[in-house]
């Protein structure tokens, strides 16, 4: 019984990492009051960008750096469209998924089947060996720990910071920040690249960890779901780690009765974190004064700072 709580603790903690990683990123764009849906096409790009740099290198680190600049790259072209050209952040989102499903495909048509170099799982010499605890809390590999860690690192910049207060008047009042003399656009591009970056590096969590290979499409949806743990959070980066355990627990949970071979249809299985979703968004659509407490009021609003 011990065995499996810990495979599953361990199995549950893999799944959520992308999420959490993809979902952090987008929490601080979305508290800056921009709205970017191509979170799935920017994950899609990291996941090659870093699977393609692992095998003609051989070395992880600069593969992790390509994906994070991958991820920033394509979220500085929605910055320009939207916060310099001023074009609807949902439309453009949208079309930023789209291009980043076409271009990862063709890049990657090249890797499908190749094998690369895996990120390791830590060993820590006196605790890794520990029973129960060790392969609980110290087996895992770097980049659930970065998850982890920047969420923390977010959650107390937002709330215990002076710039962490400047990014949230940004994101409540941006004509009021700007009246203040604080740089609305320049801060929403940090946020926004920051946020790119993040899906980068979930992109290749994907592709040197969780499973370690290319193929079209990899991400399945995982971009979706984390802009629907923002939501699911009310903009609270704990209940974002909470959201993150909870449908990562329910991807590998379909994974698992498949493996059972209990008599359940596979595409409805496989339908069940992407079901989970539709669910959860409803029910706390349904809770508005809780929305309304905590969404950032300038949302997906474009800023004009010569009006």
């Amino acid at each position: 019984m011990t065995a499996i709580f810990v495979n599953l603790l361990v199995s549950v903690m893999a799944a959520a990492t992308p999420l959490l990683l993809a979902a952090v990123g987008e929490l601080v764009a979305e508290r800056v009051g921009v709205l970017n849906l191509g979170v799935e096409g920017m994950m899609l790009v990291g996941a090659i960008a870093g699977f393609a740099t692992a095998h003609v290198t051989g070395n992880l680190p600069l593969a992790l750096a390509a994906a994070i600049a991958a991820g920033m790259l394509l979220s500085s072209v929605f910055a320009v469209l939207t916060l310099t050209l001023r074009a609807n952040q949902t439309a453009t989102g949208l079309a930023l998924t789209i291009f980043g499903r076409g271009f990862s495909a063709l890049v990657g048509a090249g890797y499908v089947g190749i094998a690369a170099p895996t990120l390791p799982h830590l060993h820590i010499s006196g605790l890794s060996d520990l029973p129960v605890i060790g392969p609980a809390l110290f087996g895992y590999d770097p980049l659930v720990y970065l998850a982890l860690a920047s969420l923390g690192a977010v959650a107390w910049f937002l709330a215990r910071t002076h710039a962490g207060l400047i990014m949230r008047a940004v994101g409540d009042q941006h004509d009021a920040a700007h009246v203040l003399g604080y740089k609305v656009i320049r801060i929403r591009y940090l946020a926004v690249a920051f946020g790119g970056g993040m899906a980068g590096i979930a992109g290749a969590y994907m592709s040197l960890a969780y499973t370690p290979l290319w193929a079209q499409d990899m991400i399945a949806g995982r971009g979706w779901v984390a802009l629907a743990l923002v939501t699911f959070s009310a903009w609270r980066p704990f209940w974002l780690l909470i959201g993150a355990w909870l449908f990562g627990g329910i991807m590998y949970l379909s994974l698992y009765v498949q493996g059972l071979g209990v008599p359940v249809p596979s595409a409805l299985l496989s339908a069940l974190p992407y079901i989970g979703t539709v669910v959860v968004l409803v029910l706390i659509s349904r809770d508005r004064r809780r929305i309304r407490l905590h969404r950032p009021a300038m949302l997906g609003r474009a800023f004009n700072p010569t009006s």
